[in-house]
């Protein structure tokens, strides 16, 4: 059986929160609940990446979006 709603992983590392990875949250989900997107994504917060020099960082399937935002990270769940 395929999954089709894509995994996103957002971080929430203190230099994260600090660089909006909160309002990225936030974003992500408002525009995802669109009818186009509605149901295709789940949105998981983590701990720290390790990648604090690039923040925020989100992870889309296989995909590391660094120095983020919103319109980035969607492009990457549409891609994918």
């Amino acid at each position: 059986m395929k999954h089709s709603r894509k995994l996103v992983f957002i971080c929430n590392g203190s230099d994260c929160k600090k660089a909006g990875a909160k309002n990225l949250y936030k974003e992500l989900k408002r525009m995802t609940a669109e009818p186009d997107l509605k149901g295709s994504c789940k949105f998981i917060k983590t701990k720290c990446m390790d990648m604090c020099k690039t923040a925020p960082n989100v992870i889309v399937g296989d995909h590391f979006c660094k120095n983020t935002t919103a319109e980035k990270v969607l492009i990457q769940i549409k891609k994918s």
